[in-house]
């Protein structure tokens, strides 16, 4: 088990007002719409979600890093927990075509508007129970995901990923490393249930058995 920080730069590349998310408006009402993980969520309002999760590229680089690690080859089968649109999968198969791609997430609304690409091999299902037999992945990737679920569903997610994997495990939370991290974290967070120092997830994973690698996104 590992800490790697493939995401550092695609997440400093977006622009992030705190206090706007705040002062906007109602953030409660924005987290319970976002919660939804509907359109508002994904195309909506910045204050919502995203403001538009549109193709762009961005995670071509995400993975092909994930590639050189994990010496990802032809064949190789792939699962991403919490897929959203299938942005990643559609570029791991463009960096090794030929990998067998799975995904799945809880919003229809991301499903039905995948990447036409990849849209065949993702499903509706729950990080808690993954659809699949033991050991049926080389690879399984989880990207800002499992901190949205409360802590008896993130012990259950962690175990079920450790059981489809056969090979390499690799997974994203947000942390927070001191008290400007953790305020910027709560200020701008809308779907977070979950978030702890690094300390602690190191603490979660060996409680829940997770022997993959990770990483953080901190909010600086």
């Amino acid at each position: 088990m590992a800490h790697l920080d493939i995401l550092s730069e695609i997440h400093q590349s977006a622009p992030r007002d705190y206090l706007s998310r705040v002062l906007a408006g109602n953030k409660a009402e924005f987290a319970e719409l976002a919660k939804k993980f509907d359109v508002e969520y994904w195309d909506g309002d910045r204050n919502t979600g995203y403001g538009g999760y549109r193709y762009d590229g961005r995670w071509r680089a995400i993975a092909r890093r994930l590639v050189e690690l994990y010496q990802i080859q032809p064949g190789d089968s792939i699962l991403d927990v919490g897929c959203g649109k299938g942005f990643l999968l559609h570029d791991l198969t463009l960096e090794v075509p030929g990998v067998r791609i799975a995904g799945i997430d809880i919003s229809p609304y991301a499903l039905a508007h995948a990447k036409p690409e990849v849209a065949s091999s993702l499903q509706f299902a729950n990080a808690t129970s993954l659809p699949f037999p033991d050991d049926t992945f080389d690879f399984v990737v989880s990207i800002n995901t499992l901190h949205n679920l409360y802590i008896d569903g993130l012990f259950q997610a962690l175990r079920e990923i450790e059981r489809v994997s056969r090979k390499h495990k690799y997974i994203v939370m947000d942390s927070y490393r001191n008290e400007r991290e953790k305020v910027n974290l709560l200020y701008w967070q809308l779907t977070c249930e979950c978030f702890f120092t690094p300390a602690e997830w190191d603490f979660i994973f060996q409680q829940a058995g997770y022997t993959g690698d990770y990483g953080f996104i901190y909010f600086e």
